[in-house]
């Protein structure tokens, strides 16, 4: 997910609630594993109800099973029954819960199918109804049906396990008005005319997947369509924007192909649909294989100066596809390993595109984002590995920190291993882990194995760690000794989660009237002073040229001579 390109800067005044201690779990016990969603809805558009009746099937973590407690907030239930049978069971639904008592105990081998008819009348999450925009009595943009599932808003309007570590398949079956078109997940398996006028899309996506990932748009779209390799790309825009799609979403075969050869894994899915919907929360959000966009982020595109934006918003959710959707973060704490990478994959593609110099300025536009965010959240920040992290709450998730930060410290850590092991690293990664859910500490030991180094001091300052190493430095000569003498101070405040001392390898070049050189300091204390031989008085001393740790203040004093 993405925030609105407009919106960015009021990111900045967003804080978290304060979570104490470290051994907090973020994960969620689960006693169950759901195999399927199969999701029948309709609606009543005059008064923004859904009707649906929908199934799922799940196998018990554990035999003597004879309950299940699912979420499903807002819901009125009709009836909850086994779909093989037709038994119907009692139920108790409260308090965002609905707790089933089953007919009998079962044991972990048996598949168990529910079946839900249930209505949600305005839900409060989920779902969102957009009426039609009129103009002087026209319509100028069709009404739209829209879902929106991250991070915990599924459940709304899907009795569900609403949480990221629980991967099922899906499939959707959608009544909607005549003219108008589903857009879902997967491949779509039938599209048939109803006897009442209406029109039923029936999408099935066979890969199991998180269920914040499941979507669907509905309304009136005109669809133009290519193909990368074999795998067609749909761009779902209104009648009246065809021309958007290719200053939007024309450079998506080029993404597609540069994440592949950095990867080293292809695109994992069958189709790829990008779609823009009105009074959207974000600029877009990575739903698995259908993409949903803001329309006023999309529509930027018009603008020469800001297609370089929608560029990034559109390479943004296109890596979701696989960081995020292909592995997928278990908690929300862990909510980094998605965002962060899709923020750092925008700058890698610009590196491939444009050159590095653009690379490392797209890099350095996300250190400074995080720094103006650093500066009104001082007392109030979190680490990448988020304590602070709260579904019920975006302000706590979707910060600065999770997506900006979080390119910068992954910028760090290919400087410091290289990049052949950097990309090996996330080619393991994904490959170890595909279609699974990940930690932090899955990446850290694939960049080990693919480093051969320890990570352990890198991963706790950067990733357990909060804010940033704050260093001043105090320059001298010694004409005598012809010595330039760096005194070194780290001056950031330590607490729990914010290391009193950084490790990092400072690269320091020293420029002279005859002769340039650079020495590598590798900064561990909280006071350190450096004695480097020159042949003569710097006219220039530059440090960290190459913007390797983007994430640091450096206060530096004028060079003085000091007689020996």
């Amino acid at each position: 997910m993405k925030f609105l390109l407009t919106a960015l800067f009021f990111l900045t005044f967003v804080f978290a609630l304060n979570i104490h201690g470290e051994n907090k779990s973020f994960n969620r016990i689960r006693t169950f594993d759901v195999q399927h969603y199969t999701i029948r809805l309709n609606f009543d558009r005059a008064k923004k109800v859904v009707h649906s009746d929908s199934t799922i099937e799940l196998k018990p973590l554990s035999d003597n099973f004879n309950s299940i407690e699912l979420d499903a907030a807002g819901l009125n239930f009709e009836s909850i029954r086994l779909e093989t049978s037709a038994t119907e069971l009692k139920f108790v639904a409260a308090n965002g819960k609905v707790l089933i008592n089953l007919d009998k105990p079962y044991d972990k081998n048996d598949l168990i199918s529910l079946r839900f008819k249930y209505s949600v009348a305005n839900p409060k999450k989920g779902i969102y109804f957009v009426d039609a925009l009129k103009k002087r009595g026209k319509i100028v943009r069709a009404a739209q049906i829209w879902t929106q599932g991250e991070a915990e808003e599924t459940h709304f309007w899907l009795p569900s396990f609403d949480f990221p570590d629980d991967k099922a398949t899906t499939e959707q079956i959608i009544t909607v008005e005549k003219g108008e078109t589903v857009i879902g997940n997967g491949e779509l398996i039938e599209k048939s005319d109803n006897s009442d006028g209406t029109k039923t899309f029936h999408y099935k996506m066979n890969i199991p997947h998180s269920l914040y990932l499941t979507s669907f748009v509905v309304g009136t779209y005109e669809k133009v369509t290519e193909n990368y390799k074999n795998i067609p790309l749909s761009y779902y825009v209104y009648s009246d924007q065809k021309s958007l799609v290719s200053p939007a979403y024309g450079k998506t075969k080029e993404m597609m192909r540069i994440y592949e050869e950095l990867t080293g894994v292809d695109f994992p899915y069958n189709k790829y649909d990008q779609t823009m919907v009105a009074n959207f929360n974000f600029g877009g959000m990575e739903n698995i294989t259908a993409t949903t966009m803001a329309d006023s982020e999309i529509m930027l595109a018009e603008f020469p100066f800001a297609r370089g934006l929608v560029e990034d918003l559109v390479s943004h959710e296109l890596a979701h596809s696989w960081f995020g959707n292909l592995v997928t973060c278990r908690n929300w704490a862990e909510l980094w390993l998605n965002e962060s990478f899709a923020t750092y994959m925008e700058a890698a593609y610009r590196e491939k595109m444009y050159g590095r110099a653009n690379y490392l300025n797209k890099i350095q536009g996300d250190a400074d984002q995080y720094f103006v965010y650093a500066s009104l959240n001082e007392n109030n920040q979190h680490a990448l590995f988020n304590r602070t992290a709260n579904p019920a709450v975006d302000e706590t998730l979707f910060t600065t920190v999770t997506y900006q930060k979080g390119s910068a410290v992954l910028h760090t850590l290919r400087e410091e291993i290289g990049d052949q092991a950097f990309w090996k690293g996330v080619s393991n990664y994904l490959k170890d882990h595909k279609f699974q859910n990940v930690e932090t500490a899955d990446l850290q030991k694939a960049f080990e194995e693919s480093s051969g180094k320890n990570l352990d001091c890198f991963f706790k300052q950067w990733v357990y760690g909060n804010k940033f190493p704050v260093l001043k430095i105090k320059q001298s000569y010694r004409p005598i000794s012809k010595e330039l003498v760096l005194e070194v101070a780290q001056t950031q405040t330590g607490d729990q989660y914010t290391p009193e001392v950084f490790q990092l390898p400072l690269d320091v070049e020293i420029s002279m009237s005859k002769s340039k050189k650079t020495e590598k300091l590798l900064i561990n204390n909280r006071t350190q002073i450096y004695k480097i031989p020159v042949d003569e008085k710097p006219f220039k001393v530059g440090f960290d040229i190459s913007n390797k740790i983007p994430l640091k203040s450096l206060t530096l004093s004028k060079l003085t001579i000091i007689s020996d």
